[in-house]
């Protein structure tokens, strides 16, 4: 999986924040059978609170990314992951921290939703109706914009 740098706040990386440490994070892209996938939004008290995302955490130490998002995914939406395929990596340089996001495409899960967080969750498709979008949830978008692109081609 190759990944790549985007720098949220372009004053970071001409401050030399690439060169912190890295958080890892497990991103789950929860895709339903009719390809709609869902993005919630971040919960009062976090860093950009109020933005939409794709659901995750943090990884913990001693724990792999695939049991992170498990995790994750429990915590926050009350869901047991079931099916879930490594994608794409990507390094975001946001203005609290380098994150390094692992991205699962989820297709299987059990459970019905429950925002744990007391976040909103929307069903999307492209494009996407909800406002603002986290910067380290456009390339998603872009990714799956491709896909459904090559798709139709």
């Amino acid at each position: 999986m190759k990944s790549s740098l985007r720098v949220a706040d372009p004053e970071i990386a001409r401050h030399g924040g690439a060169d912190r440490p890295e958080v890892q994070v497990a991103v789950g892209v929860l895709i339903r059978e009719d390809g709609a996938f869902l993005l919630t939004s971040r919960p009062a008290g976090k860093p950009y609170a109020g933005y939409w995302e794709f659901p995750g955490g943090k990884v913990e130490q001693g724990e792999s990314t695939l049991d992170a998002l498990r995790r994750e995914l429990h915590e926050e939406l009350g869901i047991d992951v079931s099916t879930a395929t490594a994608w794409k990596v990507e390094v975001v340089d946001y203005p609290h921290s380098l994150v390094r996001l692992h991205f699962f495409k989820v297709t299987g899960w059990s459970g019905a939703l429950q925002m744990r967080e007391q976040q909103s969750a929307e069903w999307e498709t492209l494009p996407v109706r909800v406002s603002p979008v986290l910067p380290g949830t456009v390339p998603v978008l872009e990714w799956l914009a491709a896909e459904a692109k090559t798709a139709k081609d």
